[in-house]
């Protein structure tokens, strides 16, 4: 079993529960050869869900929540997942100072379990979209403790924007892929100054 929406893009997925997040993103039509969006009707968002709660649920030890979608649902989820791009792609961006507070984009239910070996765990709740929702922001949340959040970015390059889990030493990546936005994006630069010396 694997994270179908990131693995179509040839991509390692992020670890542990992270995973979820970057697949969710990885439901949107990217890349250059255009993949469909998973969230686009109800049938093929159901699919998606059902493998990528099995999935979370393999990766987490935990079990795997029971989600029905439906379309007003849908219509929520894309929104969330929408939300979670533009922020995934603003963190990499910028930095927020102390005290900082952007404003809050969506809020879901968890809830603190103490469970019998003396952790403490953050328990998704909620229905439908909504429990994917908070799956997700737990596993991020999860990820911003562990620090490696910061490493799910979205590829540079504005006709892709796949979401990669950055392996680099030092966090520098910015394309899912060089070779395939990489390369294009800064021959186009390149092409933009030479015309720009040349005008």
């Amino acid at each position: 079993m694997a994270w179908s929406a990131t693995v179509r893009y040839g991509l390692d997925p992020a670890p542990g529960g992270l995973g979820l997040v970057q697949d969710l993103l990885n439901t949107v039509a990217a890349g250059a050869s255009r993949f469909p969006d998973l969230l686009a009707g109800v049938v093929e968002a159901q699919a998606w869900a059902d493998e990528a709660t099995a999935q979370w649920a393999a990766v987490t030890g935990q079990r795997a929540p029971q989600v029905v979608l439906d379309a007003d649902g849908l219509e929520e989820l894309r929104a969330f997942r929408h939300d979670l791009q533009e922020a995934t792609a603003k963190a990499q961006d910028a930095v927020s100072g102390p005290g900082v507070l952007a404003p809050v984009l969506h809020s879901v239910t968890a809830a603190l379990q103490l469970v019998e070996d003396g952790r403490v765990r953050l328990e998704p709740r909620g229905t439908g979209w909504r429990r994917l929702a908070s799956l997700a922001l737990a596993a991020a949340f999860e990820g911003q403790q562990a620090d490696t959040r910061r490493r799910l970015k979205t590829c540079r390059n504005l006709r892709c924007r796949v979401a990669f889990y950055d392996r680099s030493r030092n966090n520098s990546g910015v394309w899912h892929d060089v070779k395939s936005c990489g390369n294009a994006a800064n021959l186009r630069a390149y092409r933009a100054r030479r015309r720009a010396q040349n005008g």
